[in-house]
């Protein structure tokens, strides 16, 4: 997001989206919450211009897989940025550290490795309720997701 713009504004970025292409990828983990990121990151990208045909949506079983999917479809070289989108909410036992940690970083090591903008719209929650919050109508990190990965775009393409 850029400086001094409003994080829900309507009008993002001057790109020729045209040519451009995304891949979503989304954790079916979770999958109350990940809907509904899926749901914001589509109606944000509608709302800039992007066409379904431009849009490719793989589902992985939970966020843990999400960096191998992430490196596989950076690899056909047929996207322009990838929004990685899932949900990690704290459990009983330390099992949420590490998924957070090792998916978090998995998708790093494919942006830098493969030199392709990802953005990282996967929420860490310590409960439901933090969660829903994070992706309800008005504060929904699957835009936010969106709207970073454009901005990187055009950054990039200047």
């Amino acid at each position: 997001m850029r400086r001094g713009e409003n994080k829900n504004s309507k009008n993002f970025t001057p790109l020729n989206l045209g040519r451009y292409s995304i891949g979503i990828i989304v954790s079916d983990f979770n999958s109350d919450i990940t809907g509904k990121l899926l749901e914001g990151s589509l109606d944000f990208l509608e709302r800039q211009g992007f066409n379904k045909n431009q849009i490719e949506i793989i589902h992985v079983p939970g966020s843990f897989e999400i960096p191998l999917m992430c490196q596989r479809m950076a690899r056909t070289k047929k996207f322009d940025g990838l929004i990685a989108l899932g949900a990690v909410i704290k459990g009983e036992t330390d099992h949420y550290y590490y998924i957070a940690s090792e998916a978090s970083r998995g998708i790093m090591s494919v942006m830098l490795q493969e030199s392709i903008p990802i953005s990282f719209g996967v929420i860490t929650a310590l409960n439901l309720k933090q969660a829903k919050k994070r992706s309800g109508a008005k504060n929904n990190k699957g835009i936010e997701a969106s709207m970073a990965l454009l901005d990187m775009i055009a950054n990039l393409n200047n």
